[in-house]
């Protein structure tokens, strides 16, 4: 079996991407793998160290702040469709797999005019542009939210959930809280990925001020890009070792599922693997979409939650401190209210979206 795998631009594509290649060689071993990404795209840093044969094409997305941007990509797309179409004829796959993205669309395209066997998969709420108009013409599509559906005209559409980490699958939240040495602390996390989130930094400067006489532990990821100046400014505003309440400010944590293990409440972006990890957690949180991802998909994430009773939403652009701190405070002294986000928010989950995206690619 011959599979082409494609999807790229930011790490929401790719790694959902890597989760289905390795299952499907745990699977069939003797599968053989070709990755379709460009050379700017992240994919190309991600993708060649995992072994995976990694081939690219070019092309851009579609700049929409300018006509003429987004003219210059347009022009440029029978270019990469030809490409992807040589690397098909080349490669010969059974199927092609797209997780989205700009360049999965030239890629999963030119397999629908070859009758080459073609799936996709969207992460989000509100499908990307790529997968709405590739969906009426591939074989299988493949969702993680059920709102995602209304979007679509497809022949073939599943709601398989997104793969989530193993490390997040392993949790035990109730043991992992009996075992903590401050069970009984309120415990908040909050972070904004990889990079951070200036808007949930600066609320949470103003959130450790209002929170200093409490007894809550507070973990904030602030970010690679904004954890010096968060630090200079927490230091310069509060004398951290004559607070109450316990501050633990990081840039990054490669381990964030231990503090996810034991969080009462999380304050986080919308993206659709935070979503996926905080379902299967049954972690409750309070969700602050990027306010500039493509479609809005981020607010669309969140408020399939919101619907639910799973979490609760605050817009970017309305996020302040003290906002934040009469919402954690209204949850934090609801205990029930908190217990039926959590136990809403684990409905949701799809623990195993892995298996079930590797059996419709088999399937197929």
């Amino acid at each position: 079996m011959r599979i082409i795998i494609t999807g790229g631009g930011t790490g929401g594509h790719i790694y959902p991407a890597l989760a289905i290649a390795s299952e499907i060689k745990r699977r069939n071993p003797a599968a053989e793998l070709l990755y379709v990404g460009t050379e700017r795209g992240l994919e190309s840093k991600i993708v060649p160290p995992t072994g995976i044969s990694f081939k690219t094409i070019e092309i851009r997305g579609i700049d929409r702040t300018s006509m003429l941007k987004a003219s210059r990509a347009l022009i440029k797309f029978p270019f990469s469709f030809f490409q992807a179409r040589d690397i098909i004829k080349d490669y010969k796959p059974d199927i092609i797999v797209g997780t989205g993205g700009y360049v999965s669309y030239p890629v999963v395209l030119a397999g629908t005019f070859m009758d080459i066997r073609t799936v996709i998969h969207e992460q989000n709420a509100i499908p990307g542009l790529a997968n709405r108009n590739l969906s009426r013409r591939v074989d299988r599509v493949l969702l993680t939210f059920e709102e995602a559906r209304k979007y679509l005209d497809a022949k073939n559409i599943k709601v398989t959930g997104l793969p989530v980490r193993t490390e997040i699958l392993a949790i035990d939240r109730k043991k992992a809280k009996s075992e903590n040495k401050n069970s009984g602390r309120f415990e908040l996390l909050a972070f904004g990925g990889s990079l951070g989130a200036t808007s949930i930094n600066q609320a949470l400067l103003q959130l450790v001020e209002r929170y200093r006489n409490d007894n809550i532990g507070i973990t904030w990821i602030a970010g690679q890009a904004g954890y010096e100046d968060m630090k200079f400014e927490l230091a310069r505003i509060i004398d951290v070792k004559s607070i109450r309440c316990t501050v633990n400010l990081l840039p990054y944590m490669y381990n964030i599922e231990e503090a996810m293990a034991v969080a009462d409440l999380a304050v986080c972006r919308a993206g659709a693997s935070t979503v996926c990890e905080l379902q299967v957690l049954g972690l409750p949180a309070i969700l602050v979409p990027y306010p500039y991802a493509a479609e809005n998909h981020q607010e669309k994430n969140a408020r399939a939650l919101v619907d639910k009773n799973a979490a609760f939403m605050i817009i970017d652009e309305f996020l302040d401190g003290d906002f934040l701190y009469k919402k954690i405070e209204e949850l934090r002294n609801m205990e029930q209210k908190l217990q039926e986000m959590g136990h809403n928010m684990k409905k949701e989950a799809k623990p195993n979206a892995l298996n079930d995206i590797v059996d419709e690619i088999f399937a197929v």
